[in-house]
């Protein structure tokens, strides 16, 4: 992750969160010490463990961050995943926003990973979309790739997507790739979005880079795949669930896409608690 996006998101969520003052950790003398110790409530894959030296940084350079596991580690419940220890007052200020975080981006990475383990056998890919949690999708596609999948494109601007009402406002398919061709380099990846056998043999004329085979029964894809040359690569999209992937990785299809994994995932139960140390130290 981009070290200048994580500080600067971290800032703006850390400023709606405390505002002017923590008025709870008013009762904390400035010199008051603890330990948190952050530890995880049931089994998954943890992701987001280095927000806390850069949130708690933003903080207080006094923290100390201590990681018992790594983004990307398979974890129990019971497990200590951080120790934590600094002032009483910035721990609690800084708590809510960062096991926020570490919570939602675990359970994508966990549910990523279910994916993953669902495809196994297969050579299909696992990838993420742009249905993220506005503000969060730098946390969220980190939490994808933590979990073993793969990223699709970041956004508007580094790939080409012609869905369905760019090709219609585009007259075809053929229209709209030769198009987008003229307003963007050699280098920018183009995906088209196709529904129909008729829309597929377009398709492969026009040579995109991906082709979408968006809402399609396994049965479907497996027959579509065939008529795709090599240098294009293969994408299935369109509700499928973790039920379904398996049938889908028997298709030969080289990548599929899963909304769900960042909008409609459950977040890892991990909790923060307080070890206070009676010593105080001078500030």
């Amino acid at each position: 992750m981009n070290s200048i996006k994580i500080k600067k998101t971290l800032e703006h969520f850390l400023l709606e969160d405390i505002g002017d003052r923590d008025l709870s950790a008013t009762i904390f003398s400035p010199s008051q010490q603890s330990n948190a110790l952050i530890r995880v409530k049931e089994a998954g894959v943890i992701s987001g463990l280095s927000l806390l030296s850069f949130g708690y940084g933003l903080l207080d350079p006094r923290i100390k961050v201590v990681l018992g596991k790594q983004d990307g580690d398979l974890v129990e419940a019971g497990d200590l995943i951080a120790e934590i220890s600094g002032p009483t007052s910035v721990l609690l200020s800084g708590e809510r926003v960062l096991l926020n975080l570490l919570q939602r981006m675990s359970g994508i990475a966990t549910l990523t990973s279910q994916c993953v383990t669902a495809l196994e056998g297969s050579s299909t890919k696992i990838t993420d979309t742009r249905k993220t949690t506005p503000g969060l999708r730098i946390f969220e596609k980190y939490a994808v790739r933590c979990g073993g999948g793969y990223n699709h494109r970041n956004g508007l601007y580094d790939a080409v997507m012609l869905k369905d009402n760019h090709i219609a406002a585009s007259g075809s398919i053929l229209e709209a790739v030769k198009a987008v061709r003229e307003h963007v380099g050699h280098m920018t990846a183009i995906e088209v979005e196709v529904e129909t056998k008729e829309q597929l043999l377009e398709a492969i004329e026009a040579k995109p880079h991906v082709i979408m085979l968006d809402n399609q029964i396994p049965e479907t894809i497996s027959e579509w795949v065939q008529l795709v040359p090599d240098f294009i690569h293969t994408e299935a999209s369109g509700g499928i669930t973790i039920d379904e992937l398996y049938a889908y990785g028997q298709t030969g299809v080289d990548y599929i896409s899963l909304g769900m994994l960042t909008h409609s995932v459950k977040s890892l139960d991990i909790s923060l608690n307080l070890s206070i140390s009676q010593k105080e130290v001078e500030v």
